[in-house]
Order: C-alpha cells, then structure tokens, then sequence
C-alpha cells in the first residue's frame, strides 16, 4: 500500500501561469507534481500506477472539470479531485461534491487551504486503498477454505440470524458436530475471532452479496 510520500499531485488547468505557480508552491513543500494543460493530455498520458489527487480547473475550454471528473469514473481512474475555479456557481460545486470531489475552490485561494484540501484527499486515497487492500485479503482467505467451509460460511453470512449448529446442519444436511468443526476451520482460516466478525467483514467487503 502506498504512503503519502509516493503520492503525486496532478495540476490540470488551460492556464500557464496557474500551473507553474502551483506546482512551484506544492513543490517546495516537498509534493511530487505533475501538470497537464488539458482533461485531453491528462487521460491520454496519466499513469495508473500513480496514485495521489487531482488539482482540477473547472472552466477549461473543450472539456471542463466536470465532464473530465465524469471520464475518470468510466475509465476508473479513482483520484480524488479538488477543484478550483474562477467563476463556478453554487450548483457546479454541490454537483462536483456529490460526484465525490473533495472540495471545489474559487480563485484566489490561500495556499494553506488548498494544503489543506490534498491532505483531506491524501488521507481519503490511504484509508481507501487500505480497505480495498483488506477486501483483497478476505478474499484470498475465502479462497482457501473448501466446497464444505464455503457452504458453512456463505449460509453463516447469509443467515446471521440462524447461525446455530443445528440450523446450519439442517440446511446442508450435515450433522451439528460436523458443522461445530468446519465452522472453527472457517474462522481460523478467515482470520476472524467471532461469527460476529466473519458476518460483519463480509458483509462490508461484499462477499456472497
């Protein structure tokens, strides 16, 4: 998983000046800047292997912020995004917040709070990439168990209201006994502590939804 000092700050605006500027300012504050005079050269040229925000200009010409937030949705680019702008309205911004910016940020804005703003996304990138990378991890324990510990553990999570011995022996025709160990199998190899535990992650991380 990456930390914030692999993390890229991503400048995309029509103007030179704003540009230069910032990615002088981020800079000297010791973040690693790329910048992009266009949505167009930043879809042809970012790399997916880099993660960090975007510091997008909202009134660019051919295509602005938010149709460009909208092609990194359908391309899964998933950067978070702050945008800045020198003449957006109150419904640009709420409709930018809702597709999921970090904030929207009118020109001139003080450079602590555009700091600020990375920060926020930074975090939001670390915490995302952490559960994504948890998520993984269940999953590759799920894979592990066998045909039997998947049915005991997919009814387990299914049913958390019917988690007894008997109930799920029942349902798949095994006796109590054998249902006690094959649950103990699935929550050693899931690393969980509790039925609690396993319905709770599982549910989070989707599994059998």
């Amino acid at each position: 998983m990456p930390d914030e000092q692999n993390l890229t700050v991503f400048v995309i605006d029509d103007d030179d000046d704003i540009r230069s500027s910032l990615s002088r300012a981020l800079g000297i504050r010791g973040y690693l800047v790329e910048t992009f005079s266009s949505a167009r050269q930043f879809l042809d040229e970012y790399d997916k292997n880099k993660l960090g925000c975007v510091i997008l200009d909202y009134g660019m010409p051919d295509m602005n912020g938010l149709e460009l937030q909208q092609h990194m949705k359908q391309q899964a680019i998933d950067l978070p995004i702050i945008f800045i702008t020198g003449h957006g309205g109150i419904p640009e911004s709420v409709r930018a917040i809702k597709e999921g910016a970090v904030d929207f940020l009118e020109k001139p804005f003080r450079q602590k709070t555009l700091v600020n703003c990375i920060e926020t996304a930074f975090g939001t990138l670390l915490e995302v990439q952490q559960l994504q990378q948890s998520y993984r991890q269940l999953q590759n324990n799920f894979d592990r168990l066998t045909n039997r510990e998947k049915e005991v553990a997919q009814f387990i999570v299914l049913n958390p209201s019917s988690t007894s011995s008997k109930d799920i022996g029942r349902h798949l025709e095994i006796s109590p006994r054998t249902v006690d160990h094959h649950r103990a199998r699935v929550l050693e190899k899931m690393g969980m502590t509790s039925v609690t535990e396993l319905v709770d992650q599982c549910v989070k991380a989707g599994l059998f939804l």
